[in-house]
């Protein structure tokens, strides 16, 4: 990554990737407090511990920032909100980022996949041809599926999308409404898992299991913001990896923040999704090799190829403008925080 921050549409850029979420340099902290409104993906639940607890620890506050969390609905909705101003940073999916990028070109592997009920004699790709498969239409899952299908030759043409609310998702599925959904795994499983589903009965085709090595989400920054205040950025990224390494050492207590944000959450559930993106998303082998919170450019630069070609962008989409390593640390200081050192 290039120490320039580049144009990610007209104003989102990338700060760091968060497969394995991120680190930053150790600068001082800035002399007056700055405003940073930051964007989530989705609502919140287990994995969004890790800025929820940032904020009530006050680790945010230690770095001079004012920060406040708000629940999102959605990737395609945090890069526009990020890309339109109303937000400074968010958390996106790095497809949906590149997208926006290759069609605004003046402007930890992702744990996303196909979930079927074994019942169904869906077991590849192929056997959803003709299938009614569900997902909200700004589902990364259904977003990114046109890159699983090509990687599978699976014909697109032969799938009957059905979209619904967030909630209604798991639930079509489990009673047979539709034959597949897209969705997250510690998302979508933990939800069939609350409406009665085991996880005997559950198959799921992993995108990175079939084909599609595409990084997960990241946090993204306003880049007119960011050009102005890089120490805010650094320290924001600081004050999160802070969190990140309590949320890994103890996942339970992690919750209690996110209860105190939506009482009405179950906390032993969203505490096994928590866990759950830990393991598939966090604190994985490809986070461990490559360093926290950084990437491998020759998979970055086929993520950024499958994406353009698949979605047909009006212009090609650049690793390097999607991702800035400036603003992380050493790769011994950010392996550190999955030694939990």
């Amino acid at each position: 990554m290039k120490t320039s921050l580049r144009s990610l549409g007209r104003r989102a850029v990338l700060a760091g990737l968060a497969t394995a979420l991120l680190g930053a340099f150790a600068t001082p902290a800035m002399a007056q407090e700055t405003r940073i409104r930051f964007q989530l993906d989705w609502r919140f639940e287990g994995p969004s511990a890790i800025f929820l607890l940032a904020a009530a620890k006050g680790y945010y506050k230690a770095e001079k920032l004012d920060v406040t969390v708000d629940a999102g609905n959605g990737s395609g909705g945090a890069v526009n909100r990020v890309a339109s101003g109303a937000y400074e940073m968010g958390f996106a999916d790095i497809a949906t980022l590149m997208e926006f990028q290759g069609n605004n070109p003046t402007a930890p592997n992702q744990p996303v996949g196909v979930i079927v009920l074994k019942k169904s004699g869906i077991k590849t790709p192929k056997d959803l041809q003709g299938k009614k498969l569900g997902a909200p239409s700004f589902d990364a899952g259904r977003r990114t599926f046109p890159i699983f299908a090509k990687a599978n030759g699976v014909d697109e043409k032969t799938i009957n999308w059905i979209s619904m609310e967030p909630a209604l998702r798991e639930t079509m599925l489990a009673r047979g409404d539709v034959d597949a959904i897209t969705g997250f795994s510690f998302t979508s499983l933990l939800s069939l898992n609350a409406r009665g589903v085991k996880d005997s009965d559950i198959s799921m085709m992993s995108y990175p299991d079939y084909g599609v090595k595409l990084y997960g989400n990241a946090i993204i920054v306003d880049k007119a913001f960011a050009a102005k205040n890089p120490e805010a950025v650094k320290g924001f990224l600081r004050a999160t990896t802070k969190a990140v390494r309590d949320v890994i050492a103890d996942p339970a207590a992690a919750i209690k923040y996110v209860k105190a944000r939506d009482g009405i959450i179950d906390e032993a559930l969203e505490t096994k999704r928590l866990k759950l993106a830990i393991a598939t998303a966090i604190d994985t082998p490809d986070a461990r090799a490559e360093g926290f919170g950084d990437i491998n450019p020759a998979r970055m630069a086929l993520n950024a190829s499958q994406v353009s070609s698949t979605f047909q962008t009006k212009g090609a989409i650049s690793p390097d403008a999607a991702f800035d390593r400036s603003f992380l640390p050493s790769k011994e200081a950010r392996s550190a925080v999955l030694r939990g050192k």
